[in-house]
């Protein structure tokens, strides 16, 4: 009982981000843009600020367009990072 209260706690420290697949092309790896909103520290406007990261789909089931959630996990690679949950929305 206490090993799978710890393995939940464990699981849920992980980060998590929700992006937009812009490149499907490598195998087994798809490229996600997260974007989020900043004050410009001088104007005090916010600015869009866009982030890529390099996401592990095993499968293969995103494609370009599609708004996925993905996890922060070990070292897959020098780039991957993060392993793919799930697909919320398909695209065009």
């Amino acid at each position: 009982m206490a090993e799978e209260i710890k393995q939940a706690v464990v699981a849920s420290n992980k980060r998590r981000l929700q992006g937009v697949v812009i490149s499907a092309n490598m195998q087994k790896t798809i490229v996600v843009q997260t974007e989020t909103y900043k004050a410009h520290p001088i104007y005090k406007k916010r600015v869009s600020v866009r982030k890529k990261y390099k996401v592990d789909d095993r499968n293969e089931v995103a494609k370009v367009g599609d708004v996925v959630i993905f996890e922060e996990c070990r070292p897959l690679s020098h780039d991957k990072r993060f392993r793919l949950v799930e697909v919320v929305e398909k695209g065009e």
